[in-house]
């Protein structure tokens, strides 16, 4: 997918990526942050931030790693713990520990030995579903990946393509977590007997196929269950108009993955100064809390305070599965082909 540049804050006219005085942050589309806090940015540090924005998470990433020797930036946002070792095998990244560092949860922190990465925002991946179709068809939403298979549910579900989206590859790593090496295979052929649907990315799943989200009414989605975020739901409170009293779309508890993001230092960076004060930007109070009504993420940041209506729509999940980034890297790319193979032919 062809990037889009976005300059966020005015730029001198002969100002390029690598002018001192200009920091290129490269990422996914889903890069979001109010003006005002990137303004606080630029002026508290003396450099314009630039956005280049690359596609999905999985697209971004690997664009990145094959333009790696010549970066079309300084920093790089939204490689997660599904991808991770692919980036830091591919040597993307160069060490950096970003002021504040400290103040990151424990339990988000990857690579603290080398520091070639900084957690920045964490977020469940899960089933969301239609209130509505549920209530009318006098149906119990499923709860579980197990309800996911029952003839209750066939034909309902929407999901992404393991192998170009983050959250279908976060479903994917969900399953395989649930029902171990042996167990996941037979879970999926069960998936595809009772009529999953499998679509290239979140967009098109959740925006055009999923019937509870605003922009798949518009576009007569069918599918009441879709493969999207715990903080889904607070995204079609916060925009409609007039508010809803409750969300229109839930979330199944019972199928949710727990993804964390990272930024890095890009090795070849030509404003590495620049790349280092906006990744101590990243994690500052000031954009940890800026992020949840902007991205729909947490922040890492302890004591990071979350607006209320996000906290109240869009809680993390109690129970999530995870994994060991160890395990994702050894087994990832094996798990994707042998998914491919099994749900797509």
């Amino acid at each position: 997918m062809a990037g889009t540049l976005a300059a966020c804050g005015s730029s001198d006219g002969g100002q390029g990526a690598g002018d001192s005085k200009t920091v290129t942050l490269v990422s996914h589309d889903s890069w979001a942050a109010s003006k005002d806090v990137i303004a606080a940015f630029e002026k508290q540090s003396g450099y314009k931030v630039r956005v280049l924005k690359d596609g999905d998470a999985g697209q971004a990433v690997n664009k990145a790693i094959l333009t790696k020797d010549n970066p079309q930036g300084d920093v790089f946002f939204g490689v997660d713990n599904t991808l991770l070792s692919r980036a830091l095998d591919n040597g993307l990244f160069q060490p950096y520990e970003p002021k504040g560092s400290d103040r990151i949860a424990p339990e988000y922190r990857a690579d603290q030995d080398k520091h070639r990465v900084t957690p920045i925002d964490t977020g469940d991946i899960c089933v969301n579903y239609d209130k509505k179709y549920f209530a009318d068809h006098k149906l119990d939403p499923p709860r579980s990946f197990d309800d996911l298979v029952k003839p209750e549910y066939k034909n309902l579900l929407v999901t992404e393509n393991a192998s170009t989206s983050s959250p279908g590859l976060g479903f994917l790593l969900g399953t395989a977590a649930k029902y171990g090496d042996d167990g996941w295979e037979g879970y999926w052929k069960k998936l595809k007997a009772n009529g999953v649907k499998i679509v290239d990315g979140w967009e098109q799943a959740y925006n055009e196929e999923f019937s509870g989200s605003a922009g798949g009414k518009k576009a007569k989605g069918d599918r009441p269950l879709v493969v999207s975020y715990a903080s889904s739901p607070p995204v079609e409170v916060v925009y409609a108009d007039p508010k809803p009293a409750e969300a229109p779309t839930g979330v199944a508890q019972g199928t949710c993955f727990r993804q964390v993001e990272y930024a890095g230092l890009l090795a070849n960076a030509k404003n590495s100064k620049g790349g280092k004060a906006f990744l101590d930007f990243l994690i500052s109070e000031r954009f940890q809390e800026d992020m949840p009504l902007n991205m729909y993420v947490y922040p890492v940041r302890e004591g990071a305070q979350v607006p209320p209506v996000f906290e109240k729509y869009g809680p993390q999940a109690k129970d999530p599965e995870t994994m060991a980034p160890a395990k994702i890297a050894d087994h990832r790319d094996q798990w994707v082909k042998s998914w491919t193979s099994l749900v797509l032919k």
